[in-house]
């Protein structure tokens, strides 16, 4: 297949072109600059130069391929509504251009409010209320125009390491916090837990649910159902050679900023229908594991 990969030299992005490649399709993957046309091409895709805002580019993209997968998010968080809606538009652009083939669109999403103090499975369908990030809604409304559109749920700290570094999402924010303030805290007694999983494992997962999902589906690339966030705050702390401490909720903005809306929130997620649907198994390292195997 030639699949057209937005987000191609981001972090998911750049390893599900890799992923791609190794099992035998080509990619033509959106850059909207130099060092990210770099990057695209070192993993192994042809270049196609634009952004999210480009609609002409993205139909043209979509158009010339067999498939889309769609990685790329503008992540200012200040503008979470706007930036939401920029990721609408893109969707349905690719979707106009695919309409009445039945080619597949794979979008992004996440796993972090589906279903918050319940374990959260792929049947789960977001309620949309509040939530500035519409991906997988856009995605399943083009099943009416004959495209078949899928959503893959990330977890909110995927964790690995690129050619840019270690990263594990919010985590690594988490960690920024921790070097600012001087300590590596948690909400509570931290017993709350956030699901986990590989970028690789991830870009497997996108790759599958391209060649074989179903239209409507939601895939989970989760390797760890829960980590509890002390556990996290105290490697933190471990890494960073910080204390480690306990603060109120009510004092966890102030603390962590708009992440501190979401560290005190218990989010365990399954991927045990990913699993048997796909013939899919996570393989990658969990995140304490890599959390100590590298920089933070």
């Amino acid at each position: 297949m030639r699949v057209f990969v937005t987000g191609a030299s981001g972090f998911i992005g750049s390893a599900c072109v890799k992923e791609l490649r190794g099992a035998g399709h080509t990619v033509l993957g959106l850059a909207r600059s130099d060092a990210a046309a770099k990057i695209a091409e070192h993993a192994g895709a042809q270049v196609l130069r634009g952004e999210l805002t480009d609609l002409d580019v993205l139909r043209k993209g979509a158009r010339e391929a067999d498939g889309v997968i769609h990685t790329a998010f503008i992540h200012d968080f200040s503008k979470f509504a706007e930036n939401g809606q920029v990721d609408k538009r893109a969707i349905e652009a690719m979707g106009d251009a695919m309409a009445g083939t039945n080619k597949p669109m794979v979008v992004s999403s996440g796993t972090a409010l589906l279903s918050p103090g319940h374990v959260a499975t792929e049947d789960i369908k977001p309620s949309g209320e509040g939530l500035p990030r519409v991906s997988e809604q856009t995605a399943f409304a083009l099943a009416g125009k004959g495209v078949r559109g899928m959503a893959i749920r990330l977890a909110p700290s995927t964790h690995g390491i690129s050619d840019q570094g270690f990263k594990a999402g919010f985590v690594s924010y988490a960690a920024q916090v921790a070097r600012e303030k001087g300590v590596s805290a948690y909400i509570g007694d931290g017993k709350n837990r956030w699901s986990q999983g590989h970028r690789l494992d991830a870009a497997r997962v996108y790759r599958l649910a391209l060649e074989k999902g179903r239209a409507g589906a939601a895939y989970h690339p989760i390797g760890e159902e829960g980590v509890a966030l002390k556990d996290i705050a105290e490697m933190i702390g471990k890494k960073l050679k910080l204390p480690v401490e306990s603060i109120s909720q009510e004092k966890a903005l102030e603390h962590f900023g708009f992440l501190g809306m979401f560290l005190g929130l218990d989010i365990p997620t399954s991927s045990a229908k990913t699993q048997a649907e796909l013939g899919w198994h996570p393989t990658g390292p969990g995140l304490l594991a890599d959390m100590e195997a590298h920089e933070l």
